[in-house]
C-alpha cells in the first residue's frame, strides 16, 4: 500500500500529464492575483475501522487537520469563523449541497455532513441557519439524512420541497431555472461532492455537484457534459455563493459511476479542499485516472472519457479558475 506522500505525488504527476495550460484562475479570497489557488488533501488511511465503516471521530479530526491547514488557523473554530465571516453567511444561513444521486452505497457521508455542521454551530451558526439540501428527499436519505423542515433545528430537505425559480436563466448555451434553496434562502453554500467515476463526463465531482441545483440538470449533459458544467458553475448565482468546497473522498467509484458499483469500490481515505473547484477538479482527475491505471483500467482520456469540461471552465470565456497544476498550491496533511 502506498504511503500519503506517495498518493498525492502520483496524483500531482498523472493531473500534470492530462492538463493544458490555462488562464489565471479567480479566487473569492482576499488574495493577490498572482498566488496560486490552494488545495488541500487531508488523508487518513485508518479512516474505516474493520468492518469497513468510517470512523466518526477520526472524520472530524480529519476535517479539523484539513480546515486548519488550508486557513492557516491552528484552531478549527477560529477556521470556521473565518469561513463564515468571510462567506457574507454571520447570522445568515450556511447550505451544505451534498450528493446522493448514487444512492446509499456511494453518496456523500452524512458523518462527514454533521461534523460540518457541528463546527459550524461551534463557529456561532445557529443549528436552524444550518441547512443540509440537495434535489429531492431521496438522494438526501440515501445519504442517510432524516427530511426536517424545523427552523429551530438543523434543518434538511431538497428543491423538491422548496421549489425551483419560474424564471429561466441563460448563460452560454445553458438554460435552467436554479433551486429557490440556492437564490433564496442561502447565503452561503459549502460544497460537499463524493468523489466518482462517469460515464459522460469522465469525472463527477466539485463542478459537477452544481447539477443538483437545478431543475432539468439531464437537459446539461450533452457532449459529455462539456460545456454544460463550465456555463452552469459560471451563473452569477453559483460564482457568488458557492463559497469552498469539502470534497468527500474517502470512498469512491473509480469505474461505471456515477450510481454504486460494489466491483469498482475504492476507499482513497481523503478529503479534498479548496475555493478553486476547477483546480480541485483536475487534481481530483489525476486521483482517478492513477487509481484506474493500478486496477489495470485506462485512463480516462484513453477510453474516450476525458472530462473536457475542466479546461472549458479555465478558458477565458468561463475563467473560473485554474486547471494548470504548475499554478495549484496542492498541500498534503
Amino acid at each position: 500500500m502506498k504511503n500519503r506522500r506517495e498518493f498525492l505525488k502520483d496524483a500531482a504527476t498523472t493531473a500534470a500529464l492530462l492538463s493544458a495550460q490555462s488562464g489565471l484562475g479567480l479566487s473569492r479570497t482576499k488574495q493577490h492575483e498572482n498566488e496560486k489557488p490552494k488545495v488541500v488533501i487531508a488523508h487518513d488511511p485508518a479512516l474505516h475501522g474493520t468492518d469497513g465503516k468510517l470512523d466518526s471521530a477520526r472524520v472530524a479530526a480529519l476535517l479539523d487537520r484539513a480546515i486548519s491547514t488550508y486557513t492557516g488557523h491552528p484552531r478549527p473554530a477560529d477556521a470556521w469563523k473565518r469561513i463564515v465571516n468571510e462567506g457574507g453567511a454571520k447570522d445568515k444561513v450556511v447550505g451544505i449541497k451534498t450528493n446522493g444521486l448514487g444512492g446509499r452505497g456511494i453518496s456523500t457521508h452524512s458523518v462527514l455532513v454533521f461534523a460540518i455542521a457541528e463546527r459550524l454551530q461551534e463557529a456561532g451558526v445557529k443549528p436552524g441557519n444550518i441547512l443540509i439540501w440537495d434535489r429531492n428527499a431521496r438522494d438526501l436519505q440515501a445519504c442517510g439524512f432524516t427530511i426536517n423542515t424545523d427552523p429551530s433545528h438543523l434543518r434538511c430537505y431538497g428543491s423538491d420541497v422548496s421549489g425551483f425559480e419560474e424564471n429561466v436563466e441563460t448563460w452560454g448555451a445553458s438554460r435552467v431555472r436554479f433551486s429557490k434553496i440556492l437564490t433564496r434562502e442561502c447565503a452561503m453554500i459549502i460544497n460537499v461532492p463524493i468523489l466518482k467515476d462517469h460515464s459522460m463526463s469522465g469525472l463527477t465531482f466539485a463542478m459537477k455537484n452544481m447539477y443538483g441545483v437545478v431543475e432539468k440538470p439531464w437537459e446539461l449533459h450533452g457532449g459529455g457534459c462539456n460545456p454544460g458544467i463550465a456555463d452552469l458553475n459560471a451563473f452569477p448565482v453559483i460564482r457568488q455563493k458557492i463559497k469552498l468546497t469539502i470534497g468527500d473522498a474517502m470512498t469512491s467509484v473509480y469505474e461505471g459511476g456515477p450510481g454504486f458499483r460494489p466491483e469498482h469500490l475504492w476507499q482513497p481515505n481523503s478529503l479534498i479542499i479548496g475555493e478553486d473547484r476547477v483546480a480541485i477538479d483536475q487534481i481530483a482527475w489525476g486521483i482517478l485516472d492513477k487509481k484506474r491505471t493500478e486496477m489495470g483500467l485506462k485512463t480516462l482520456e484513453a477510453v474516450g472519457r476525458a472530462p473536457r469540461y475542466i479546461a472549458t471552465a479555465a478558458g477565458s470565456a468561463h475563467a473560473l479558475g485554474t486547471n494548470d497544476p504548475q499554478r495549484i498550491k496542492l498541500v498534503e496533511v
